[in-house]
């Protein structure tokens, strides 16, 4: 018995010592020198954060903090290479009780196929610096690949490994395609928690779906309409602006603030669709007596805020309700708030339609 666990511990150092040579003899390159998708500004202070330098000191701290974390943020290149890796090194190393570290801080790898991006694999951290190799044993054709960033911690270098006498180059083909990206504002939920790998946060998915570049600018519990925030994304050259911060206000806010973000952005975007999404029907409200009663309120207050704009005259304002969004079988959540991967499905196939009709013909 003994000599048979020696054996297993021994084949399993093996295959460890056999990993990670074939990951050192790989050449690595850079992720600087290939295209950074889902930027919604070129001013930022280092080259993987999400907001202007300017709002520093200008936008409260919590948001300022978590603008660093890359949500929505992806790698565009091309390569023959027959194994793919990566090394990286993430800010905060950050971990959470309810929320997988391959979606905390793991890179998702995506090929184009047929004209389809195809999940390939996720590269998993195994702390604040990790080195792995995400597939082996590829057919050796030139095929355009996107690596996804982490949805919640930032990156302070990142480099992809191939073989050594392979080519590695920037993308060929525009997709996502680059023009007038949909611009996502919102909550936890909206920057990706708590997908199990960085690939099926919802606005991701709808990238991909809609072959269209997204910004994501969820701000895990600060998606508070710091009006800001409403000035930077009025800067953007937008297809349609996706307002999904429910979950993070109070009616006090949403009394005060929600018009005048509204209408911040409509200054200098006078026509670009906006989508108003309502909050989502927590499973728990089937049993927390206190939860419903809010709920609705709150979806009530969306509706007069946008039968007023409409009466306004704004045209271009459109309503997404939340009742069918993460389904009625009270599954689409880790914790009752939070989205698993069948929630973030869920509200991808439902936006996709009322989100590509927007953006038709820009």
């Amino acid at each position: 018995m003994k000599f048979f666990i020696w054996i297993v511990v021994f084949s399993f150092l093996v295959m460890i010592v056999g990993f990670v040579s074939a990951a050192d003899s790989l050449k690595y390159v850079n992720a600087v020198d290939f295209e950074l998708i889902g930027k919604g500004f070129t001013n930022t202070q280092t080259r993987y954060e999400r907001l202007p330098a300017s709002l520093e000191g200008k936008t409260r701290t919590p948001v300022w903090e978590l603008s660093k974390d890359c949500s929505g943020l992806a790698i565009r290149f091309r390569t023959n290479s027959r194994t793919i890796a990566a090394k990286w090194e993430v800010t905060e190393d950050a971990v959470m009780n309810h929320f997988a570290p391959s979606g905390i801080k793991g890179l998702d790898l995506y090929c184009l196929k047929s004209g389809k991006w195809q999940f390939v694999n996720s590269a998993r951290p195994v702390g604040k610096i990790s080195n792995t190799i995400i597939i082996e044993r590829l057919d050796g054709k030139e095929m355009e690949y996107m690596l996804y960033l982490p949805l919640y911690d930032g990156l302070t270098n990142l480099e992809i490994g191939v073989e050594t006498a392979a080519t590695i180059s920037s993308p060929l083909v525009d997709s996502p395609r680059k023009n007038k990206p949909v611009v996502f504002y919102g909550t936890s939920i909206t920057q990706g928690g708590c997908a199990s790998r960085a690939g099926m946060s919802y606005p991701n998915q709808l990238s991909r779906m809609l072959n269209r570049q997204i910004v994501n600018l969820g701000f895990s519990g600060n998606g508070q309409l710091d009006l800001e925030i409403a000035e930077a994304m009025s800067e953007i050259d937008a297809s349609c602006f996706v307002i999904d911060c429910m979950p993070n206000l109070t009616i006090e806010q949403m009394n005060e603030k929600y018009v005048p973000f509204l209408e911040i952005i409509r200054e200098k975007k006078p026509t670009v669709p906006i989508l108003l999404v309502e909050i989502i029907p927590y499973p728990h409200r089937n049993f927390d007596q206190s939860v419903s009663p809010v709920l609705q309120e709150m979806n009530d207050i969306l509706t007069r805020i946008y039968s007023d704009q409409k009466k306004k005259g704004d045209r271009n304002i459109y309503y997404l309700k939340a009742e069918k969004l993460i389904g009625n079988d009270s599954e689409g959540t880790v914790d009752g708030i939070h989205l698993t991967d069948l929630g973030f499905w869920r509200i991808s196939q439902n936006m996709y339609p009322v989100i590509k009709k927007l953006i038709k013909n820009k």
